[in-house]
Order: C-alpha cells, then sequence, then structure tokens
C-alpha cells in the first residue's frame, strides 16, 4: 500500500500566505482521513475523484486520479471508477429528464 505526502491543492494556496496554520491543520486532516488504513489509499482517491467528477471539478478529477495511480491504482481501476461516475451522473440525470415525458 502506497504512503505519500499529499500535494497543497491549489484552490487552497492563496490561504498560505495569510493563513499558514489553517492551511497546515487543514493538510494535516486531509493527509489522516486519505492514508491507507481499513480503506486502502488508492481506494479514497478514486471515491474523492468520483465525487470531484459529480461535481464537474474537472482540474480536481485530473489531479486526484493521479494521486490514485500514484498510490497504486491501475488504469483498469481508474476506467471502473470513471464508469462509476457515469452510473451515478449520467443515469440518475437521464432518470429524472424522464419527467418531462410524465403525464
Amino acid at each position: 500500500m502506497a504512503q505519500t505526502t499529499l500535494p497543497v491543492p491549489p484552490w487552497i494556496q492563496p490561504l498560505q500566505q495569510r493563513d499558514q496554520k489553517f492551511v497546515d491543520s487543514y493538510m494535516a486532516q486531509r493527509e489522516h482521513i486519505l492514508r491507507d488504513g481499513a480503506i486502502p489509499a488508492k481506494y479514497k482517491h478514486l471515491m474523492t475523484m468520483i465525487v470531484d467528477a459529480l461535481q464537474t471539478h474537472g482540474d480536481g478529477v485530473k489531479a486526484i486520479a493521479d494521486r490514485a495511480r500514484g498510490a497504486g491504482a491501475s488504469e483498469a481501476e481508474v476506467l471502473e471508477a470513471v464508469e462509476v461516475v457515469y452510473l451515478f451522473g449520467g443515469t440518475p440525470a437521464l432518470v429524472t429528464a424522464m419527467n418531462a415525458f410524465t403525464k
């Protein structure tokens, strides 16, 4: 199981000069949560990738997919996570849209 130190995400970097203590606290908590545990880190990264995709955070998806690969996720695992995104992002939206045809 791979262990890595997570990079500071670009979206929080503006806070580094304003409140480094807060950023350090956030990063420590993030590192703790996304470490290998009962759920391996690679799966935690794939889960966060799915959430970012569902929330349409394209840049986040790319960065998180790369972290998942770095934590040991295979291309097949990344692909299956992308398919889960479609299932829960694409299909439910289609089901909701079908209400346009109900009487």
